[in-house]
């Protein structure tokens, strides 16, 4: 026989419990000990130990016996909360005047003035303790998992009842999900004996700022026209594209999506990344074209 949770209204302690209970769970994979629930919440183990026979009762928890048991969160928790147990586990991260909310993860994001030239607020539901937000408080949530948008604002309410902090929005960034291939060029490749002064006329010719070196499908590197415009002010215009290239440089598949490239591009402080489709490069993405097609939003 299947029993039905009983249908009533939580207290605020229980609902800080089981999300700090699911929370962890969908983290860790794992029994969840009261002690974890309790640094999160910040309340007395004891107390937690005490609310999870009620919670028990209520069909939303379990225990689980044994040196690694612990507490484990049902499938009607989920929906005591209004969440869904089905999401795949993506942690939302959130931050408060600057340092980051332990065990806290954004669940729900709705915005509910947007068409106000000068004012732009939200409301986001929080996975975890929202006990130490207050009004004024800087809050900053993301990036999330789809088109990584980043969010900073001033938190302006805070609903205990529900986990759910409001918030007028100061500043917010988001990347398209659309595949790199898709803002790449088309990538020319130019043969490593040529001189530099010739790899500057057919990179001014294609309307590149960078080129593939290999000669009979033997790709040996990348020359970018930064690298030409520096070697020919150093006296090398007759020196081969070979001597200057660089045989290491940053790659992504053409069916990453944008953020991949731009991560890339700011960890090696590149301005292009080869895009490579089953092995094979097949193109070049710049900074600029993906500053001009940001710029489009």
């Amino acid at each position: 026989m299947k029993i039905s949770p009983i249908r009533m209204e939580l207290t605020q302690i229980q609902r800080e419990i089981l999300t700090a209970l699911i929370n962890l769970q969908r983290r860790e994979s794992r029994a969840i000990k009261g002690e974890e629930i309790a640094s999160i919440i910040d309340r007395n183990p004891g107390t937690i130990r005490n609310q999870m026979q009620s919670l028990k009762a209520l069909h939303l928890v379990e225990g689980v016996p044994g040196p690694k048991g612990g507490y484990r969160a049902i499938t009607a928790a989920y929906e005591a909360i209004n969440l869904d147990g089905n999401d795949d586990v993506v942690d939302v991260p959130v931050i408060r005047n600057g340092s980051p909310v332990e065990g806290a993860t954004a669940n729900e994001i709705t915005f509910y003035t947007v068409m106000r030239p000068n004012q732009c607020s939200g409301i986001v539901q929080i996975i975890g303790n929202i006990r130490e937000f207050n009004v004024d408080d800087e809050i900053e949530i993301g990036p999330t998992p789809v088109n990584k948008t980043h969010i900073k604002g001033v938190v302006t309410g805070r609903d205990d009842t529900t986990n759910r902090l409001l918030f007028d929005i100061k500043e917010m960034t988001s990347i398209p999900k659309i595949p790199v291939k898709n803002l790449a060029r088309p990538a020319i490749t130019i043969d490593p004996d040529l001189s530099l002064l010739d790899a500057c006329k057919k990179l001014v010719d294609s309307k590149a700022r960078a080129a593939l070196v290999g000669k009979n499908g033997d790709l040996r590197g990348l020359i970018s026209m930064e690298d030409v415009v520096r070697g020919m002010a150093e006296g090398k215009e007759e020196m081969p594209v070979e001597a200057l290239m660089e045989r290491a440089f940053p790659s992504v598949k053409a069916n990453e999506p944008l953020h991949v490239a731009i991560s890339k591009l700011g960890k090696t402080g590149d301005c292009q990344v080869v895009v490579v489709d089953s092995d094979v490069p097949t193109g070049i993405l710049e900074a600029t074209d993906l500053i001009r097609y940001m710029i489009r939003f």
